[in-house]
């Protein structure tokens, strides 16, 4: 007798919320794909033959011009240094102010946990705005400078509470064989309970990596100096204002011509941009799993 497979003994509803998931799931990862892979060709593809005719796999209309201009362009270099430089400082304070302040909210004998938490959740509703935090960063002399960057955004509640939450789910018996040997909080938490939280920081640091990585709009209001920028800001010049480097188009005299080639950095710019992103994916994918769903067993 031949078995069943799984899926035939489902009901007719429950087949058709698998088809209907699996139909909305199909959909989406070809959203995602195939704005890719457009991006990726067109990167390659001639000016005149893309705006003309759209891409095209025939290998003979493919130029590396787009990537050799922007490889040459020291601006872009700059841009990318200053990203990777503001990310993992930023990574590094943030994961380490959020860890911290995550300890105690995660301690029953806290006295006034309650008050902490209310204060932290209406920061997560409730801001000074632009103006007044322009001025209270201008009044520190952090204008112009990395901490700008940095210190604004350094703390997460949304973080914090899952940084809590999953302290709240390493055994007891840990903190209490812990206070049995004579450790203090400060060599517990250093010692016992970060190394077990390894799945949390690896999480955390990659979400406020990425955050800091794609980000520009602090950097636009607080920096001036263009050795200084990010290369979220060199892209923008390029991808929304359509100004690219003089250095890059300098040569193209041409008004159509500079256009077209403008219109092919962007493809460009944006895979070397997301080159660094998609080389740490790989490395973290394994700890997603344990480390976000273990801060959201308990609330």
């Amino acid at each position: 007798m031949k078995k069943k497979s799984k899926f035939s003994r489902y009901s007719l509803q429950d087949k058709i919320m698998l088809l209907t998931g699996y139909s909305l799931l199909g959909l989406f990862v070809l959203a995602i794909i195939v704005p890719m892979i457009y991006i990726i060709v067109a990167s390659f593809i001639d000016p005149v033959q893309l705006q003309n005719k759209g891409i095209t796999f025939d290998f003979s209309k493919w130029t590396l011009t787009a990537y050799e201009r922007v490889m040459s362009n020291k601006q872009i270099w700059i841009g990318f240094k200053n990203s990777i430089v503001y990310s993992i400082v930023f990574t590094a304070v943030s994961v380490f102010i959020t860890l911290l302040a995550a300890y105690p909210m995660s301690r029953t004998d806290f006295k006034g946990k309650g008050l902490f938490n209310v204060i932290f959740v209406i920061t997560m509703f409730f801001g000074g705005g632009l103006i007044p935090t322009y001025l209270l960063i201008s009044n520190l002399n952090m204008l112009d400078s990395i901490w700008a960057i940095i210190l604004p955004g350094a703390f997460s509640v949304w973080n914090m509470i899952i940084a809590r939450t999953y302290y709240q789910g390493v055994p007891s018996e840990l903190r209490e064989a812990a206070e049995v040997d004579g450790a203090s909080d400060v060599v517990y938490f250093f010692k016992i309970l970060l190394p077990v939280c390894t799945p949390l920081i690896a999480v955390l640091s990659l979400w406020q990596f990425v955050g800091m990585w794609n980000s520009y709009f602090d950097a636009m209001i607080y920096l001036n100096d263009s050795a200084k920028q990010p290369l979220q800001l060199v892209l923008r010049s390029i991808l929304i204002q359509n100004k690219p480097e003089s250095g890059m188009i300098s040569d193209i005299q041409s008004t159509a011509a500079r256009a077209q080639l403008a219109e092919l950095l962007k493809y460009a710019t944006i895979i070397i941009s997301s080159l660094p992103l998609l080389v740490m994916y790989p490395f973290f994918q394994k700890y997603f799993d344990a480390g976000i769903m273990a801060g959201s067993i308990k609330g």
